[in-house]
């Protein structure tokens, strides 16, 4: 059975997906800061919980060494953990919450491919991929969004280099850019969203179910095949057009 970690699998998308990969017949590593959180979404399921900080370079690195050690191999990341971190304008964001949000949503996803490439540079037979949740803020901000928009930004030129650096050993890199899936972390979102013209609206979402049958069809390409990125979001959310 193939081998997959899901970042940030404690709730929200994380733990949708880890759920989708689990039905699908993967062995699953479950990654998130909260034990108890991770322990939920494994239920009963034969789920691996490791509580990681993915920001922290020692928490990555026994991640992978217990994937390691269990299977001996890696055949998908899902690099999903993340956080909005601070918002308000510019001159207003605080530093160290600055820090947090690159540690946790750039550095967090760095530091996982990594150890992930690492991995399946080694095994045999070689290769693997890597699925890097991106955000429509990748190519969208929203108003204040200054921290979590410059990282989402980011992880789009981690997903190229990754993929032309992973070329020689058969590790595909892709991004799935979410827009208004409804989870707890987009909760806010479905009752009124600032607009780039200051005012504050509804916005509607989809079901998360929709964004774990993307990963499982992005998961689940031959090796020789990769989808670079991918954008779904709510039909009708202000994305297209946006301000």
């Amino acid at each position: 059975m193939p081998v997959a970690v899901v970042t940030g699998a404690g709730s929200g998308l994380g733990r949708v997906i880890a759920h989708a990969l689990l039905d699908a017949g993967y062995e699953v590593a479950l990654a998130g800061r909260r034990p108890e959180a991770l322990a939920e979404t494994a239920g009963d399921r034969p789920a691996l919980a490791v509580p990681t900080d993915v920001g922290d370079e020692d928490q990555v690195e026994a991640l992978f060494e217990a994937v390691r050690g269990k299977w001996g191999r890696l055949d998908l990341l899902v690099n999903n953990a993340g956080t909005f971190g601070p918002s308000g304008d510019l001159d207003e964001l605080d530093v160290p919450a600055w820090r947090r949000t690159v540690d946790t949503n750039l550095t967090g996803a760095f530091l996982c491919a990594r150890q992930a490439v690492r991995l399946m540079k080694e095994q045999r037979p070689q290769g693997g991929r890597i699925i890097n949740n991106g955000s429509i803020s990748a190519h969208a901000p929203r108003p204040g969004s200054a921290a979590y928009t410059a990282t989402k930004h980011a992880i789009t030129g981690l997903t190229k280099s990754i993929s032309l650096d992973g070329r020689p050993y058969d590790i595909a890199c892709g991004q799935i850019d979410i827009g208004n899936a409804a989870t707890e972390m987009t909760a806010g979102i479905g009752r009124g969203a600032r607009q780039a013209d200051g005012s504050i609206r509804p916005e509607p979402t989809f079901d998360p179910a929709h964004v774990a049958a993307a990963v499982l069809y992005m998961a689940g390409l031959p090796l020789g095949a990769n989808v670079q990125f991918m954008t779904i979001t709510a039909t009708k959310m202000p994305f297209l057009g946006r301000g």
